[in-house]
């Protein structure tokens, strides 16, 4: 009987159950490291006598998929599908020899990235139907007592945290229809608070590799082996400059510290009126409405993430690739969970989302063989260029976090991220300059800058669609008013830290930290000394006066 009932599973179950096998191949065989990535080397070499034609034809390409991408004309998965379609078809053209086959294109696909996208949605779909979000949303109205402000602060807080260990698109894709019914139910405008936790989401996704999208990219293109498997000898030689899942933690979290308090205290001046005041509601109501519901999945279902997270932790010392630890926990969740099921577990799993990587991947890597990739860091390049060899490093650095910030603001941060390592790559070694700064730069860059307008970032597009869904449309200009001065703030801070660290010496990495620590715990005591709750002691600007006039 139940031999019968497996067989006769819907055809998108076992699809679904296949792609999870399939990338978790693909990334094993793309990959013996950490890193991943078209590690298999198809050999293209373009015809003779086309000069510069290539380029101009793969930058229009990219242009024009970028445009659809902004305008929104079509859905940003069929531009990306369309623009790798494209890519493929001039490749052809003006390569040597056969066109590409199918399975030649597939290497251009970097399968660790989606491997692990694929792993943690599915690990996340799991874990959503155990109602423990939802929990977490009512802890937060209880500890607020009623304070919208305290409220606003736990609720970002939370979604930073777990978007520097979930990815901040499935985060929010999490938290946005519980975040909308509690403010349904306390009578309070559910669109400021969407905003500063979407704002949020992309600061907490920044401080690690699996965060946000563009560091989950970085990671896997930028990885020791990745970077080895290049075909350009002069770039596998920087290999050894190639990052890991803890560097990115090591290297991003302390500069991250120092923008918390600030964006609190600017979210809290923005929207002063929206975040003051009460809501007394029944908790008791809340907490049967939206407790836990399975406590049993809930354990079995922690503990494979925790184990997980742990692999990723381990990474360095175990050498799995992050893509299998994350597929192998999700197949161990859906076995531990509910093995004969696949329908409520996997509707988390953002199918549109994955495909718009494979799209861009093939666009991009199809770019590159075109030249247009090298033409692009010519650009770069030669404004780096311009300044004395004395400065030109600490140039680099800010040229790239501030173009990587502004850009990443207006053209999604996924497509800009993809396009810019190439970049990287030839400058550190044409000009011969060290490696790991400069993807740090990269990564603060598309991380904060994706908070800059709506469609910086997935996981903006994602929150917005979801509250129109649900009848509270967030418009261009709502997002920007509050996102772009976050988004300039945030990455003027980090400029300092990364001049500091990266340009005078190391030992600032340390010494931001310590400030950042000081500098929150100062303003909670300072704050709370005048009888201010923590949430309002936080953002206590009084104390910033204070210690000027000291």
């Amino acid at each position: 009987m139940r031999t019968t009932r497996i067989l006769n599973r819907h055809p998108s179950q076992w699809i679904a159950l296949l792609a999870l096998v399939f990338a978790g191949m693909m990334s094993f065989i793309a990959s013996s490291n950490a890193g991943g990535g078209a590690a298999v080397d198809i050999g293209i070499t373009l015809k003779d006598g086309f000069g510069n034609e290539p380029v101009w034809v793969g930058l229009g390409i990219l242009l024009f998929v970028y445009a659809l991408i902004i305008s929104e004309v079509v859905h940003r998965t069929l531009a990306a599908a369309l623009g790798g379609i494209s890519a493929i078809l001039a490749l052809n053209y003006y390569k040597s020899g056969a066109a590409l086959t199918l399975a030649e294109t597939t290497t251009l696909i970097e399968w660790e990235t989606i491997g692990l996208l694929l792993g943690m949605m599915v690990m996340v779909g799991v874990i959503s139907h155990t109602g423990v979000f939802e929990w977490f949303a009512v802890q937060a109205y209880k500890q607020s007592k009623g304070n919208v402000w305290t409220l606003v602060v736990i609720l970002c807080s939370v979604t930073a945290v777990l978007s520097a260990f979930l990815d901040n698109v499935t985060t929010m894709l999490l938290l946005t229809p519980v975040t909308i019914q509690l403010a349904r139910v306390l009578d309070l405008d559910p669109i400021p608070v969407l905003i500063a936790e979407v704002l949020f989401s992309n600061i907490g996704g920044a401080a690690t590799m699996i965060g946000d999208p563009p560091n989950i990219i970085i990671g896997s293109m930028m990885s020791e082996s990745a970077i080895a498997a290049n075909s350009d000898k002069g770039v596998a030689a920087l290999a050894s400059q190639g990052v890991s899942f803890n560097d990115f933690i090591i290297e991003l979290a302390p500069g991250i510290l120092l923008t918390i308090i600030p964006t609190f205290m600017m979210l809290k001046w923005m929207y002063a009126d929206e975040f003051a005041g009460e809501r007394i509601r029944d908790v008791e109501e809340l907490e049967a409405k939206y407790g836990v519901k399975d406590a049993k999945m809930l354990k079995s279902s922690g503990t494979i993430l925790g184990l997980v997270i742990l692999g990723f932790f381990l990474n360095p010392i175990l050498h799995i690739p992050v893509s299998w630890v994350a597929l192998v926990g999700a197949v161990l969740m859906l076995l531990v969970t509910n093995r004969h099921e696949l329908e409520e577990p996997l509707e988390k799993v953002e199918w549109s989302t994955l495909i718009f990587f494979a799209g861009l991947f093939v666009l991009i890597h199809s770019l590159q063989h075109l030249g247009v990739i090298s033409w692009i860091g010519d650009q770069v390049e030669s404004s780096i260029i311009y300044f004395d060899e004395e400065y030109r490093f600490v140039a680099a650095l800010v040229i790239i976090l501030w173009v990587s910030a502004i850009a990443s603001a207006f053209i999604d941060n996924i497509p800009y991220t993809i396009t810019m390592i190439p970049v990287v790559l030839q400058i550190s070694t044409s000009l011969n300059l060290d490696l790991g700064p400069m993807i740090w730069a990269l990564a603060f860059g598309a991380c904060l800058g994706g908070n800059g307008t709506l469609i910086g970032a997935s996981a903006n597009v994602v929150t917005a669609g979801m509250s129109e869904e649900a009848g509270y449309p967030i418009s261009f200009n709502q997002f920007f008013k509050a996102g772009f001065p976050v988004m300039l703030m945030t990455v003027s801070i980090i400029t300092a830290y990364v001049v500091m660290v990266y340009w005078v010496d190391e030992v600032w990495k340390w010494i931001f930290l310590g400030i950042a620590l000081f500098g929150i715990i100062w303003q909670f005591y300072n704050g709370k000394s005048k009888g201010k709750n923590w949430a309002e002691a936080l953002v206590d600007d009084q104390s910033v006066i204070n210690f000027g006039e000291e």
